[in-house]
């Protein structure tokens, strides 16, 4: 339990030991389960829960505030990692009515089968009165679910903002103290979660320009006391600019596709452009997705499995088409031996990106001058594109 301002306090959990969300999310920092109370001269609210596996952390941490009734619970999300403590809250304040919005109450039916008298629906723009205290509740959908909400705290200036600015860390700093440490964790999170809904968080970064905000307090990571560092990271990250920057994502299984990286990632720095290079049977898949919020353009690189792509490879062309970033080229190289339809499913693994797919380059067993000569050639494509964007100089 610690205290954030008068009769607010964070009550949630820290998880130093977790090591994979949603059985695929990395987290080499572990992460928090933010859960707040804020407590009125007439009502109490307990603002989010907590992972289940996490419930009786929480309830201490609430008991440790010495407050013994809860009014409401204002539950910003479904996801099991913020409301899979309610079945187990409620039992424990039955009188406490859960605070959503219509398509959360849908939600947690599905999700905890909680009964629709226990819910307290409200409306974007609507209001919730703790006597002294008072909530306006923004709706910020899509941010990451289709029913995802903020609630902003008016006489504090506090937007409680559930997955919104969050970042998986587990710390101890209550505040965002080391920022180049937190914007680097935020920027993860953004690119794993957020990055697919960038349209959708634009529109309600500018709702949220309404509000005079003090501080933002996620449902993961520090706290922010300086909103405008995670505001304007984020008007960086959902922007359509790209940086001079290349991925290359790779496997390779007898070598053949490694000389090519080694050649093509050579080119590429000898151009002036920074290469962010992957071996994928070893890399973050997190790493690599904080990669993609700036790079102007992907190559993935693959040896043939049975005439396809590698099943690393397929994995990150797949990851790459689900997140969706603002990279504007694309394209593919590898090598096969007996046959080879890598290019032709790799293409289609990424038809959700709006990028121009520039020639890919596969040579027939170990690449021969030809191959490392139609490398040159890719590379001088990109070269050109970048410098047409402006990221390069004529």
């Amino acid at each position: 339990m610690r205290k954030i301002k008068e009769n607010i306090f964070e009550v949630g959990v820290i998880d130093w030991d977790r090591r994979l969300f949603d059985e695929l999310i990395p987290l080499p920092e572990g992460t928090s389960y933010n859960s707040y109370i804020v407590k009125g001269s007439e009502k109490t609210a307990l603002i989010d829960t907590v992972d289940p596996a996490a419930t009786q952390s929480l309830i201490r941490h609430i008991i440790q505030t010495g407050i013994e009734k809860i009014d409401y619970i204002i539950a910003h999300h479904g996801e099991q990692d913020h409301s899979g403590s309610l079945p187990e809250l409620l039992m424990l304040y039955p009188e406490a009515k859960v605070v959503v919005s219509d398509k959360c109450m849908k939600s947690l039916v599905d999700l905890l089968d909680l009964p629709e008298e226990k819910f307290l629906v409200v409306e974007d723009g609507g209001e919730l009165a703790l006597g002294d205290k008072h909530f306006k509740f923004v709706f910020t959908p899509w941010v990451h679910w289709p029913e995802t909400f903020c609630s902003y705290l008016i006489e504090d200036r506090i937007l409680f903002s559930c997955d919104f600015f969050g970042s998986h860390m587990a710390c101890s700093d209550l505040f965002v103290r080391d920022k180049a440490h937190v914007y680097n964790s935020a920027k993860r999170y953004f690119a794993e979660i957020m990055m697919p809904f960038r349209t959708a968080i634009r529109n309600n970064i500018a709702k949220l320009s309404d509000y005079e905000i003090d501080i933002i307090a996620p449902s993961h990571g520090s706290l922010y006391d300086d909103p405008e560092f995670i505001i304007k990271a984020y008007k960086d990250w959902i922007s359509d600019e790209v940086k001079n920057e290349v991925i290359v994502a790779y496997a390779s299984m007898h070598g053949s596709t490694r000389k090519m990286t080694e050649h093509f990632v050579e080119a590429l720095i000898g151009r002036g452009m920074t290469v962010k290079c992957y071996d994928l049977v070893v890399s973050d898949l997190g790493e690599i997705a904080m990669s993609l919020v700036d790079a102007a353009t992907v190559v993935i690189g693959s040896s043939t499995v049975l005439a396809g792509a590698h099943p690393v490879a397929a994995s990150a062309a797949f990851i790459v088409n689900a997140l969706r970033p603002k990279t504007k080229f694309v394209s593919i190289y590898g090598s096969y031996g007996w046959g080879g339809k890598v290019v032709e499913q790799l293409t289609g693994l990424l038809s959700n990106i709006k990028a121009e797919v520039l020639e890919p380059v596969l040579a027939k067993g170990t690449p021969s001058a030809t191959d490392f000569e139609m490398l040159d050639e890719l590379t001088d494509k990109i070269e050109a594109r970048h410098k047409k964007l402006g990221l390069l100089q004529n």
